[in-house]
């Protein structure tokens, strides 16, 4: 067993996000393990950019109101205690309303090259606004 008393709060790179995002890994692994985890904490407005992940993704929402959105349109408004699956391949993003805070672990398995995330161009401002409308 290990006991992992603190980790440190890390500022999430600005080429892969809007506004201001915290992470905190839970889990970085090493083979054969691949499933990698972090607590993500965004401010009001503060979005990822578009990406897939090449197995999927799950988040697991536990603190405030966010927004799931994917390239067709569709908008999930997400709240604590709520689990939102994203498919292998799916494009996608998730962030803060533009009014509360939202908080989620995120948790993806990796393809035995690192996570599988593909990172794409930001969440437009009329995107996010159209998502917030949607909802």
């Amino acid at each position: 067993m290990e006991h992992i008393t603190e980790t440190p709060t890390i500022k999430a790179p600005a080429e892969r996000f809007t506004g201001d995002v915290y992470l905190n890994p839970i889990e970085t692994p090493t083979e054969p393990a691949r499933l990698a985890s972090a607590l993500v904490r965004f401010t009001p407005g503060a979005r990822t950019n578009w990406h897939s992940h090449a197995n999927g993704q799950t988040l697991y929402i536990t603190d405030g109101t966010g927004l799931v959105g994917t390239r067709d349109c569709n908008v999930v408004r997400v709240s604590a205690g709520q689990t939102v699956k994203c498919p292998a391949g799916e494009e996608h993003w998730h962030g803060a309303t533009d009014t509360t805070l939202m908080a989620h672990i995120a948790m993806v398995v990796g393809n035995g090259n690192g996570d599988g995330t593909t990172w794409l161009e930001p969440v437009t401002d009329e995107q996010y606004a159209d998502a917030l409308n949607s909802k």
